[in-house]
């Protein structure tokens, strides 16, 4: 499918000199290191070294509008997450045929079971979202009820067509935000995206742009997070329980996540942070005579997941014990494991259906059309659910469609020419752990990509972005205690690729400079 491209306009004009461009890049890199914007190396990991996270030069166009429009919608979105977290009925028949075919959902069911029949014994859960969102570029000339790149290209089409014919009809291109997903488990980055927006100012300073600086949004994710956590801390009162961090054996995008510590001791000094990962849980960790969670000597009164969000880790029984030992706990989860499984796939494609948001926000049609707006097209590959038409729609066009797995952390999703042959490699049952999304085609960019080892000095190329939009909730069935939207990132990777994690290796760090 041939669809025309729009460019967002840069911040600074293109290209740089290179005597300039190779100045500020290494002065750039050097301000990465000394700020923390730095991860840990998979391909040499060492305990001891850090490299400097991919960044992309200066900060990426974003229409003003449409980020303005994605902040505002946060709070909404946190309150629509938490009432599906607390509908087992719906959560239970939603991820029913998921859960027959794919053990790892299968298994955060079981858990779920367990503590549902035994009697929930936390009801107030703390979740720190992230909803993910890309622009795309739709045509508002009338040419169909959706908005997508197929809709560019007919408007497109229709003006080579009545050009012939008008001298005065010209498309109207806009861009507009579609969710991709939205992140209930350790949502990440809201450390270093925090760092994003200084760097970037310093950068844009150092071209002699600093008249600019009013264009990029203040982006307090850090602070956002680690408040909403010791709020959830406070509500325990327990003063002498910690915040317990659960960490992988073998963290790599380590000051992310110790920036998160660091602010909470930092701010909040009597509030103890230990980490701790699920296999240390496993063997230390015991229920107190009132449930309390006790790791060793320590009392966790909020548990707080950067890791067991994917099979790998989970080495075996151990594991999963110690993740069933936290949730039978009082201690405040984020996520708790109703939250876990409403950010599944398969959840966010149900609830695209037609009416079913009616389940969750009322018959308030504002608020449905706000969140309806931002969906683009979610299909279930049941058989039952229509999933052969679903099958068809991608054999037919795979270009226009993702397929997405119940899986988190980057890297799992199968693009456009792969669909058929892993489509055909499925079972009609295998299906079900799978859903598939229309493809979002989002407007370019242009800009310089740093990363470890790369070129110097880079070359000038071509970009896409994903937003990120921050926000934290804390309550229970009946009641929200605390609903916030707090802060933002900017992930962008290169045009021709396709998938844009940073930590799975991918994507670069960015921030968003607005533009009307």
């Amino acid at each position: 499918m041939c669809t025309p491209s729009k460019t967002l306009q840069p911040c600074v004009p293109f290209p740089l000199d290179d005597a300039l461009l190779q100045e500020v890049v290494e002065k750039a890199k050097d301000w990465a290191i000394m700020h923390g914007a730095a991860m840990r190396s998979k391909q040499d990991f060492n305990p001891d070294a850090l490299l400097f996270a991919p960044f992309i030069l200066t900060p990426s166009s974003f229409p003003r509008k449409e980020f303005q429009k994605a902040v505002e919608l946060q709070p909404l979105l946190n309150e629509l997450i938490h009432a599906v977290a607390h509908d087992s009925q719906f959560l239970l028949a939603t991820l029913s045929s998921t859960e027959k075919v794919d053990e790892f959902t299968r298994a955060l069911i079981a858990i779920y079971r367990t503590v549902l029949d035994e009697g929930i014994a936390q009801p107030l859960s703390l979740g720190l979202l992230r909803s993910d969102l890309m622009l795309e570029t739709r045509c508002d000339n009338d040419c169909g009820e959706r908005a997508r790149a197929i809709n560019a290209y007919c408007c497109w089409k229709q003006t080579v067509t009545l050009a012939l014919l008008r001298s005065d009809y010209l498309p109207n291109f806009s861009d507009t935000i579609k969710q991709v997903e939205i992140n209930t488990i350790a949502s990440s980055f809201g450390g270093i995206s925090t760092i994003m927006t200084p760097m970037h100012s310093y950068i844009l300073s150092e071209l002699g742009y600093r008249e600019k600086l009013v264009n990029l949004p203040d982006n307090k994710a850090l602070s956002g997070l680690c408040d909403a956590m010791v709020e959830a801390w406070k509500l325990q009162a327990r003063p002498s329980a910690a915040i317990l961090f659960v960490v992988e054996n073998v963290t790599y995008n380590i000051c992310d996540q110790r920036f998160h510590e660091f602010y909470i001791r930092e701010t909040y000094p009597h509030v103890a942070v230990v980490r701790r990962t699920l296999t240390q849980i496993g063997e230390q960790g015991r229920l107190g005579p009132g449930k309390e969670l006790l790791v060793g000597d320590v009392e966790a009164s909020v548990v707080y997941f950067r890791a067991g969000y994917e099979p790998g880790h989970y080495f075996g029984a151990g594991e999963w014990d110690a993740r069933l030992l936290i949730e039978r706990s009082v201690a405040i989860k984020c996520p708790s494991i109703q939250y876990h499984l409403a950010g599944t796939k398969k959840v966010q494609q149900a609830l695209a259906k037609p009416d079913v948001l009616r389940r969750f926000v009322g018959d308030d049609a504002p608020k449905i059309e706000a969140i309806r707006d931002i969906f683009t097209g979610l299909y279930s590959l049941d058989r039952d659910e229509g999933g052969d038409e679903a099958v068809a729609l991608a054999l037919a066009d795979p270009e226009r469609y993702v397929l997405k797995p119940q899986r988190e952390g980057g890297g799992n999703n199968v693009y456009g020419a792969d669909i058929p042959a892993a489509l055909q490699a499925m079972s009609s049952a295998e299906r079900s752990a799978w859903i598939l999304m229309e493809r979002i085609f989002p407007p370019l960019s242009t800009g310089y990509m740093v990363r470890p080892n790369g070129p110097v000095p880079p070359p000038l190329v071509q970009l896409v972005s994903e937003l990120g939009i921050f926000g934290a909730i804390i309550g229970s069935k009946d009641k929200v205690l605390y609903n916030k939207q707090i802060g933002h990132m900017l992930r962008t990777k290169l045009s021709s690729s396709n998938e844009g994690g940073v930590a799975a290796g991918s994507g670069a760090l960015d921030s968003p400079y607005l533009i009307d």
